[in-house]
């Protein structure tokens, strides 16, 4: 029907689930359809004009409906289920109706977002992406609207956000909206269930790192209560999961290191995680709304460090703990079927504290990270009509940020803290033409940063032209800028597991962040082929070396510069008969540094530089069973060599040219079956199998060199960090 009637339909999943309805004759008008959909499902449909038709059970005919414009959907189905493309470029992720993808049998949020083009972890966490060629601190995530500052279990390798209560994930690279300030390389945008359905739902289970159990609970009929808690497994029992995930995390950490014969780190290490989520949901009226948030995610870390001194034995605990919680109102009124306002207040806390004993040297170290993020956001809508929409509002946010090092011997305290308080307006309008074909959004954000007395003004811009029924023209823009990012130190920095602490812009020696973004793209999208081509260009200034992870000649350097990085994302995706989604994906990118006061002045090769990536992938669902199988390959991030045979100089190890050698190609192939049945009527069970890196192929993903002395000559030696090895898992669940 979208394609011959060229119409779109506006519903709530709720509405449609269950119904069916046979498949009417071909030589029916519209308004004919429509009938006979209405007596096949029992469902209202109401044409709002010649393009959009809302879809509602029967009995709300009677109830006053706001009617919003959708955005249009430009491909369902992206990649696999669950994953939609819309026209102004955002990609959306249902994990609800999730299909399947290589290496997961969960619909894991940050893991799932890998598989778009142009986004790839050079390290495989997820506390670590790079989009576009950016750090990970440059991509704002949103947790119903509160920005987060933890994004990972496990210290990288599992999403901290639950999917089973995230309703849908929405993904923009480019031309973001302009009520988004921060994430100068990517907005993730992660939002719970927001309607009041009275039904209840709930679901749990396990795999071979965690357990988890949500539940929706409807406690009246304008009262609603969203919960759900996660927790490892891993202090309880040990698995090959588990096994492989511990190598990968702590390789290269004092938890797995050996100082010397007599001092070592024992093995009974103490490790969990979890996380709680709460949401209340009140619908005071048909116009008033209250969503109350509360979210929890930690890590916790405990070891000991044993030596044997003077032939007495002593032991001490080193820990580590990573913490984000949140918590945050929205209030919703809708004034009329035109308008409606949004306030929003919210208080996001991260906590990254560590203790180091370092026996042999009797020294404690103490480090402790901490962001406190405070703010109001109060949002506008106001839709003319179907095709004309304006959105605006002001934001305030608080942001402190506190660092202490305390160390015991010698004794030494430092305790630095920063606030920066900040002011935003922004308005922007959507127009979406008669027929659909066009779509423009712009807007501007100006942001007004106190603490400097200083303006920012940013334009974002979003157009979409089809043409010839199945081909697309877009160019999407945008201004941004970040005064929050995170730096290394030192790579031993709480315990060298999580070595990243965050801080905030001085404008000074820690200039704030701003980046410039233009792409240009062409889609083709017909009888399931999707051929789509995206080129782009982007250039952030204001990095600080601190904030990169240089291991080579520019570890302990601060100095402030760019990058700039042009690429080009290609994709081809068929699809037969909703059975069988093949897809394969290559990227070519060029992302170069500038620093002025470093290599002379001339550019090199960013650390994050990939400049060949490709995924080969194909899922297959038939009945309740589901199959991916996958291949993701991409060159070898860049590396700085010593000198041959002149490695030493004056006690410090020589180098070439920064990043002018690079690791071997990475290669990894991952596979993943579900099965899903049910146990009664009402309860439906799902069983899912992996294994990621099915070859158990010997990655090398970072590579650095350490000095030491060996018979009073000075030795340059080489330290490898390899990918997760064979990692299978598998899963059980019950949704009731």
């Amino acid at each position: 029907m979208k394609k011959k009637y060229n119409v779109s339909f506006s519903y709530a999943d709720q509405t449609i689930k269950g119904k069916i309805s046979t498949v009417p004759e071909e030589n029916l008008t519209l308004e004919e359809v429509i009938a006979f959909l209405k007596n096949e499902t029992n469902l209202d449909f109401e044409i709002l004009d010649n393009r959009f038709i809302v879809v509602r059970v029967s009995d709300e005919i009677t109830e006053p409906v706001k009617t919003q414009r959708l955005q249009e959907i430009i491909v369902s189905n992206y990649l696999t289920k669950g994953i939609t493309q819309l026209n102004d470029g955002t990609t959306t992720i249902k994990p609800e109706t999730f299909g399947i993808l290589p290496g997961l049998i969960e619909p894991d949020v940050l893991q799932t977002i890998q598989a778009l083009p142009g986004v790839l972890s050079v390290d495989e966490t997820v506390t670590n992406i790079n989009v576009r060629g950016g750090t990970h601190d440059q991509n704002l995530f949103l947790w119903d609207g509160i920005k987060m500052y933890q994004s990972g279990h496990f210290f990288g390798l599992i999403s901290a956000f639950n999917p089973y209560t995230t309703k849908q994930v929405n993904v923009a690279k480019n031309g973001t909206r302009a009520k988004y300030g921060d994430g100068i390389s990517s907005v993730i945008d992660m939002q719970l269930s927001d309607k009041i359905d009275n039904i209840f739902k709930a679901g749990a289970g396990f795999n071979l790192i965690n357990a988890d159990a949500y539940a929706k609970i409807p406690l009246s009929k304008k009262t609603e209560l969203q919960l759900s808690t996660r927790r490892s497994i891993t202090d309880l029992v040990v698995t090959p999961t588990y096994d492989q995930y511990f190598k990968r995390i702590f390789q290269d950490s004092d938890l797995t290191s050996t100082k010397d014969d007599s001092y070592s780190i024992s093995q009974n290490e103490d490790f969990y995680f979890y996380d709680i989520t709460a949401k209340f949901l009140y619908d005071i009226t048909k116009t008033d709304r209250i969503r109350i948030h509360f979210l929890n995610v930690n890590n916790n870390l405990n070891y000991d460090e044993q030596s044997t001194i003077n032939d007495n034995n002593e032991s001490l605990n080193s820990k580590l703990s990573q913490q984000n919680l949140a918590t945050g109102i929205i209030y919703t009124r809708d004034w009329n079927e035109s308008l409606s306002t949004t306030t929003q207040v919210y208080m996001s806390n991260y906590n990254l504290d560590a203790t180091n004993y370092d026996i042999l040297n009797n020294q404690r170290l103490i480090q402790e990270n901490e962001v406190n993020d405070h703010s109001v956001n109060f949002d506008v809508n106001y839709n003319m009509n179907h095709h004309l929409k304006f959105n605006g509002g002001y934001q305030f946010s608080e942001i402190g940020v506190s660092n202490l090092e305390d160390v015991n011997n010698p004794v030494f305290r430092s305790y630095i803290k920063e606030v920066i308080r900040s002011h935003a307006i922004y308005a922007e309008s959507s127009l979406l033409s008669n027929n659909a074909k066009t779509n423009l959004k712009f807007g501007t954000r100006v942001n007004y940063h106190q603490k400097f007395d200083m303006f920012l003004i940013e334009p974002r811009l979003s157009f979409s032209q089809r043409f010839l029924n199945a081909f697309r023209f877009e160019i999407l823009g945008e201004f941004k800028s970040q005064t929050t990012s995170q730096v290394i130190d030192l790579q031993n920095d709480f315990l060298g597991i999580e070595k990243r602490r965050w801080i905030l812009s001085n404008n000074t020696n820690i200039p704030i962040i701003k980046s410039k973004q233009i792409s240009t793209g062409i889609h083709y999208n017909k009888n399931n082929l999707l051929i789509s081509a995206e080129g782009y260009i982007k250039k952030v200034d204001g990095i600080t070396t601190r904030s990169q992870g240089f291991q080579n000649q520019y570890q302990f350097t601060n100095a402030i510069g760019s990058y700039q990085i042009k690429g080009i994302d290609l994709l081809i995706n068929r699809q037969f008969n909703n059975v069988v989604s093949t897809w394969i994906g290559y990227t070519y990118s060029k992302n170069d540094y500038t620093f002025d006061s470093l290599n002379n002045g001339e550019s090199f090769p960013n650390n994050a530089d990939i400049r060949h990536a490709v995924t080969l992938a194909s899922t297959y669902t038939y009945n309740n069973i589901k199959f991916a199988m996958g291949l993701n390959w991409h060159s070898g991030k860049p590396s700085t060599t010593p000198v041959s045979n002149n490695e030493v100089v004056d006690g410090s190890i020589n180098y070439e040219d920064p990043n002018s050698g690079n690791l071997k190609d990475y290669l990894r192939a991952d596979c993943s079956v579900t099965y899903q049945f049910n146990v009664s009527n009402n309860t439906h069970a799902t069983i899912g199998a992996s294994v990621w890196n099915l070859t158990n192929k010997k990655n090398i993903i970072n590579t650095y060199y350490t000095i030491y002395t060996i018979d009073n000559q000075e030795v340059v030696s080489k330290e490898e960090n390899e990918s997760l090895g064979i990692t299978p898992n598998v899963s059980f669940r019950l949704q009731f």
